[in-house]
């Protein structure tokens, strides 16, 4: 990286800093007129952590795109604005000490990924390694004494006082050996069978991998009553698929085998049938106030926000149940209004962007398929939990990334984000010979 784009970067990542702390002020601002005490303390703890976050980029990954850190720093600091006005409110869970801690972890761990993986297809020669750990993690919860259920999902592994969501590890894990398979059986997915209509049907033999996803998907949706971990593996699997083959066939048969098999199972188990009633059902007085109250406080609080919101610190975020965790867009909505939740929707599609960019500048068939896989999952579980609590699909019980209170999630993420920068430093790198012209050069000018 040269020293003008390390200079960029680094000035990026202090602006992102510093609309942080002006939003911790806004709320204290917001709730009884003075600068919270706790604002510098803070503030210069995130600005510490990714101060060591860009140091390690700069030494480790120096070609990596210069914008996705930055990014993630703003939308992680907003999640912990959000957290300390949630907790302002007396809300049990809201802690955004705690939320700063699980953050210094992330930044460890995505220090770690870029320091020990300095060749991400190394992953490739562990494609089956990682899809055997994928679904172990999957699996972990449904585990007799250490799997447990919270708020009707069974998705948590407890050990003594702490808890783990799996799943949020597992995703990485079967992205990585759905990039490592579909490069090695690419071909084969890509051959076409009959046609119908102006479609090419893939052949019969090939359905395996999808009906087997399929099968794993509509397994956690069942036993484990996780819609939302169901969706995303399922949706990355077809939508890597589609990638590596570019058969539109393979997304309709998607589409249909997961809405026949949700439908199937709303018919079959309550727990899913439950999950469509409040989607369609929400303002039903007999669901208002017991099942769909959550949904529905969500959405008087975005309606109640207008364009421009309330301005943060007042707001009523305490009225939506753990608007802190699965509802922090909602409470978000409520205080930043329509133009603060479009600003950050923006953000999140910048980053997926940059993902994307890096998939297309990749050198190699694996490094694409990775790239634009994590990208997807990335993308596509904001847009199951926005939809979600703005009720345009059912509720997942997924959680907004980097925003939402939590660890599993946070530290899951930020090692998607330590691998998405490992490959655009590499899709960036130039040849050998262009490194020493450019080093030559600013010796001469110096």
């Amino acid at each position: 990286m040269t020293a003008k784009r390390r200079g960029a970067q680094l000035a990026m990542l202090a602006f992102a800093v510093v609309v942080v702390m002006c939003a911790y002020a806004g709320v204290g601002l917001g709730i009884d007129g003075t600068i919270p005490a706790g604002m510098l303390t803070y503030g210069l703890g995130l600005g510490a952590l990714m101060l060591a976050a860009y140091l390690v980029l700069a030494k480790w990954a120096p070609w990596a795109d210069p914008l996705i850190l930055p990014l993630v720093t703003l939308v992680n600091g907003i999640g912990l604005v959000m957290i300390y006005r949630i907790e302002q409110t007396g809300q049990a869970g809201a802690s955004a000490t705690t939320q700063l801690m699980w953050t210094a972890l992330g930044v460890v761990m995505f220090s770690a990924t870029l320091i020990v993986l300095k060749d991400h297809r190394a992953l490739q020669r562990l494609t089956y390694t990682a899809g055997f750990a994928g679904l172990a993690l999957l699996l972990l919860p449904l585990l007799p004494f250490i799997g447990k259920e919270i708020n009707g999902a069974r998705i948590w592994v407890g050990i003594g006082p702490f808890s783990i969501q799996p799943s949020e590890f597992a995703k990485i894990a079967l992205v990585v050996f759905f990039a490592g398979y579909l490069v090695a059986k690419r071909d084969v997915l890509a051959l076409a069978g009959r046609r119908l209509l102006f479609i090419d049907l893939p052949r019969a033999r090939d359905l395996g991998p999808v009906l087997i996803t399929w099968a794993v998907s509509l397994g956690v949706l069942v036993m484990q009553k996780d819609l939302g971990s169901s969706l995303l593996l399922f949706g990355a699997f077809i939508a890597m698929l589609y990638v590596a083959t570019q058969r539109t066939s393979w997304v309709l048969i998607g589409a249909l085998l997961f809405i026949g098999g949700a439908v199937l199972a709303g018919q079959i188990f309550s727990h899913v049938e439950l999950r469509f009633n409040i989607w369609l059902n929400a303002d039903d007085p007999a669901l208002f106030e017991g099942p769909s109250y959550q949904l529905m406080q969500g959405l008087f609080a975005i309606g109640s926000g207008g364009i421009l919101g309330t301005g943060l610190g007042q707001g009523y975020p305490n009225s939506i149940p753990l608007s802190f965790s699965d509802f922090i867009f909602s409470a978000t909505g409520e205080e930043l209004g329509l133009t603060g939740l479009m600003a950050i929707l923006m953000v999140y599609a910048l980053i997926v962007q940059r993902g994307l960019r890096t998939s297309l500048a990749a050198r190699d068939p694996f490094s694409k398929l990775l790239a634009g896989g994590l990208s997807f999952i990335l993308a596509w579980q904001v847009f199951i939990i926005v939809g979600g609590v703005t009720r345009l699909i059912p509720l997942t019980g997924l959680v907004t990334p980097f925003m939402s209170a939590g660890g599993s999630a946070l530290l899951a993420n930020w090692m998607l984000i330590a691998l998405l920068v490992r490959m655009s430093d590499a899709a960036r790198k130039p040849p050998p010979q262009a490194i020493q012209d450019e080093g030559l050069t600013q010796v001469m000018q110096r």
